[in-house]
């Protein structure tokens, strides 16, 4: 990569990456590629060995047409300039953890936010269903059984006064493929309840990754 394409590659993430590189500097220092972030627990991963990774996506919210892999479909809830940045960290045991990073958003205002199966689209529905390691037989899933964020990627927010945020998890098992797939924004946190595990409200925006 060349000096200038550093530079500005520095100057698009920096902003929205200020907490998470934080926090990822200081996990890596700690633990090395040995050790996961405190999050929620996950089911205990297989011991076969994996190779690790670590990977980065970064994008500014556009509305359609989506000229960059971020797309807006409410402007007033997720702003176009709004920047995004998703890093997947593949561990050699097979448990995956994600950080998401948002800036630009509304501060105080609880957002719901998950890993789907599909890209982006110029329609909400084009990411298709939630990304799920042990896909539930009935479509659409609200079983807690496979709706809960042991068996999908929860990315559930909260903006700061500045109105961003950062949250991380982490799953036991590695996303299948290396196609790409999306996070989604949806208006409210998600619900756990029997018949509505899953569902967090409207689709606000969504950002093409790979995981």
């Amino acid at each position: 990569m060349t000096s200038r394409r550093r530079r500005v590659r520095q100057v698009m993430v920096g902003p929205v990456l200020k907490k998470t590189t934080t926090a990822l500097t200081t996990v890596l220092a700690v633990c090395g590629l040995g050790c996961t972030p405190a999050v929620a627990a996950s089911p205990a991963p297989s011991p076969a060995p994996f190779s690790s990774f670590f990977r980065i996506n970064t994008s500014t919210f556009v509305p359609p047409p989506a000229s960059t892999s971020a797309v807006t479909y409410d402007p007033v809830m997720v702003p176009p300039g709004a920047k995004v940045a998703v890093t997947a960290w593949g561990l050699w045991d097979g448990r995956t953890n994600i950080t998401f990073g948002i800036t630009g958003l509304i501060p105080g205002h609880a957002y719901g936010a998950h890993l789907h199966e599909s890209p982006c689209g110029d329609e909400p529905a084009d990411a298709g269903s939630h990304y799920q390691h042990v896909i539930d037989p009935v479509q659409p899933s609200v079983d807690p059984a496979y709706a809960n964020p042991r068996n999908e990627v929860w990315l559930d927010f909260v903006p700061d006064s500045e109105g961003e945020a950062v949250v991380m998890t982490s799953v036991g098992w590695r996303v299948a493929g290396d196609e790409p797939r999306s996070v989604v924004i949806h208006a409210e946190h998600t619900a756990t309840g029997v018949g509505e595990a899953g569902t967090a409200g409207e689709r606000l925006a969504c950002v093409t990754v790979r995981v």
